[in-house]
């Protein structure tokens, strides 16, 4: 250091150090990741909440709260409940209606997945509110895939059906179903369209059923699906993989669902260990 107090060259200020510690922090990918988190929580946290309202029917024919009460409920701001509405409005859940506020436009059927069900059965709405478009109903020869999981020999005949199913007159599933032809080939003669394929099975043709095996993915919808569920491709689908059995054991029923994933949500009761005696639990609200 010179007698003037110059630093010297090479020399540093003794307050550089401290200086430095004053910028900004560098913060990594995983750290801006993080902090986004954090800002976003609570907007996942008040959507989740305002999506279990709509799915319950909370709110029936009434607009929600408007934008500053649902910021007061939450203890939250304005711009937060703007985003949550948002989210809810592309889930297709709710729209606003310039000078009446925001509405709940879409429900969602509920299917239960602790009890094998017929669509009707399913969602407890009467078949009127379900409506059957077959599209095909034929016997073909079975594939590798479907007479593997039939326990048939390959190209052993099967019937072939697929049904686009619509729930209050607007597209809900498109399922393909593989059944054993002994088992199928009366069913060409009945009523496909006003009539789930489990009840005439047991009803009609004296099969009870007994159990099934269900695989579930979430997909998306590619162009030969996308038109006739009306939505765009790319869209959100649920995929199911369904094997049912009679109430003997043998497997006659194998079905390819895909059902829209803004028209559905799934529900259940699971118990924690194998063979435990289930509490009696309340039923669900909506």
């Amino acid at each position: 250091m010179s007698r003037g107090g110059t630093p010297r060259s090479g020399e540093r200020r003794a307050t550089e150090p401290g200086a430095q510690r004053d910028q900004p922090p560098n913060l990594g990918s995983s750290d801006r990741a993080s902090t986004a988190s954090r800002r976003s929580a609570p907007v996942r946290r008040i959507r989740d909440v305002l999506r279990a309202r709509i799915l319950t029917g909370y709110y029936g024919d009434r607009p929600l709260p408007s934008e500053p009460l649902l910021a007061t409920d939450f203890a939250t701001s304005r711009n937060v409940i703007r985003e949550v509405l948002g989210l809810l409005r592309e889930e297709g859940l709710v729209d606003r209606i310039p000078g009446s506020g925001t509405f709940v436009v879409s429900d969602k059927a509920v299917q239960r997945l602790d009890r094998l069900q017929g669509l009707a059965e399913s969602f407890d709405t009467g078949a009127a509110r379900i409506v059957n478009q077959v599209l095909l109903c034929e016997i073909v020869p079975a594939t590798p895939i479907v007479a593997q999981r039939l326990e048939l020999a390959p190209a052993t005949p099967v019937v072939a059906l697929e049904r686009l199913r619509l729930l209050d007159d607007e597209p809900l599933s498109l399922d393909a179903s593989y059944l054993s032809a002994d088992v199928g080939r009366p069913l060409l003669d009945m009523d496909l369209t006003s009539n789930d394929v489990f009840c005439l099975l047991e009803v009609e043709l004296g099969r009870p059923l007994g159990a099934a095996r269900v695989c579930i993915e979430a997909i998306t919808a590619d162009p030969t699906v996308a038109g006739l569920l009306k939505v765009a491709e790319g869209s959100p689908l649920l995929f199911f993989e369904r094997l049912t059995y009679t109430d003997a054991g043998r497997p006659i029923d194998l079905e390819y669902v895909r059902y829209r994933g803004d028209r559905l949500s799934l529900s259940g009761t699971l118990d924690r260990a194998p063979g435990a005696h289930r509490r009696q639990l309340p039923e669900e609200k909506g």
